[in-house]
């Protein structure tokens, strides 16, 4: 199995928990209670802490460095998926969408712990733990709020029906991605969808929401990006871009 259908699973993983990462720091100082001010800011240090892991992989398979990855690839060479890049929008939004990520995140580690890889067996191993607490976390978060006042259950339902199609798009296949799970090197991505949609949908009806509807064929849009990716990056690399890659300080 040629490497480089692995180095590109990595790194749309790598990038997924990067950029959500940095989306979720946005919240630093500003969260509705002090206590998920630190609780949600540990959170997203821990989505970075897993895409460095990610990316520590990605350089062994590719030889890129991990700063070179990330500080100095344009919007147009990142394979995160859309819903990672959107603005952090209100509580409801960034709560809705953490959920539906720590799901998706729960059902695939619960595979990738007996990967036949022993890099992704292992990396997959050490982040397990803080990812099921990731969940309980937001899980908690959704039912307060759909369970909550008039206006955090219309919030929540809002941010709902805006997310659920971009959160599909986790279960996209990428390009030879099929020579993976057949190798069970990564899990089947229909079986996950399957198990994913299973526990959102328990969760949100138990919490008062509704699922969408009708919703369209979603395309594969790992290459294709919202304008606000670009935004995010042209701050987050600005510095690293005013001197050479490798300069020391």
């Amino acid at each position: 199995m040629p490497n480089n259908s692995l180095a590109n699973k990595i790194l749309s993983v790598a990038d997924d928990s990067f950029i959500l990462g940095h989306r979720n720091s946005e919240w630093a100082g500003h969260a509705p209670i002090l206590e998920e001010d630190i609780a949600f800011a540990n959170i997203a240090l821990d989505e970075l802490g897993h895409a460095q892991l990610w990316y520590e992989l990605y350089q062994e398979l590719t030889g890129a460095e991990p700063d070179r990855v990330i500080f100095f690839r344009s919007a147009a060479e990142w394979r995160n998926t859309q819903l990672v890049e959107l603005p952090k929008g209100d509580w409801a939004f960034s709560m809705t969408r953490q959920f539906l990520f720590d799901v998706y995140e729960n059902v695939s580690l619960e595979r990738l712990v007996h990967s036949t890889n022993p890099r992704v067996q292992e990396i997959a191993t050490k982040i397990r733990t803080e990812e099921i607490y990731h969940l309980r976390h937001t899980s908690n978060w959704v039912k307060r709020l759909g369970l909550g006042t008039d206006e955090s259950h219309a919030r929540m339902q809002r941010a709902l029906d805006e997310l659920w199609t971009y959160a599909l798009q986790l279960f996209v296949p990428l390009e030879n991605e099929r020579e993976l799970i057949a190798e069970n090197v990564v899990p089947d991505l229909g079986i996950l969808r399957d198990a994913w949609q299973e526990k959102t949908v328990t969760h949100l009806s138990a919490s008062g929401l509704q699922i969408p509807e009708n919703i369209d064929s979603v395309p594969n849009l790992r290459a294709e990006h919202t304008e606000h990716l670009a935004e995010l990056l042209q701050d987050l690399q600005q510095v690293a871009r005013s001197e050479k890659f490798g300069v020391e300080w």
